[in-house]
């Protein structure tokens, strides 16, 4: 798991899927507003003048010299929920980037974002 203190050394490194395919390049770190530790990666891809940037869990990531592995495969990650290079994703959409991972989407009791950018 990346550390927060680790949060900005990583940003640009290749994010690769767990058979080392690249997906894209860390863009942003998003963590959990409860823990406030790190929960999800925005990776930039898809082609040179039409990036976007994608959502992925970082559960069970693994940092190398240059790269973050994640545990999703390359497939998966490319159909997650995205935004466009200068957005954020708005609060209403957190939930179906927690569905598309198979994940338990859980809002703060006020009805707080779960997912915060850091």
């Amino acid at each position: 798991m990346i550390q927060a203190a680790d949060i900005r050394e990583w940003r640009n490194r290749d994010v690769v899927d767990p058979k080392g395919r690249k997906i894209g390049v860390l863009e942003a770190i998003y963590v959990d507003t409860t823990t406030d530790e790190p929960a999800m990666a925005t990776v930039r891809a898809g082609l040179p003048t039409r990036h976007h940037l994608v959502f992925v869990p970082l559960d069970d990531a693994i940092l190398g010299p240059d790269y973050v592995k994640v545990s999703y495969v390359k497939a998966l990650v490319k159909k997650a929920p995205s935004v466009g290079m200068d957005d954020i994703l708005p609060a209403e959409a957190e939930e179906a980037v927690f569905q598309h991972y198979g994940m338990t989407y859980q809002p703060g009791a006020a009805g707080e974002r779960q997912l915060a950018r850091r």
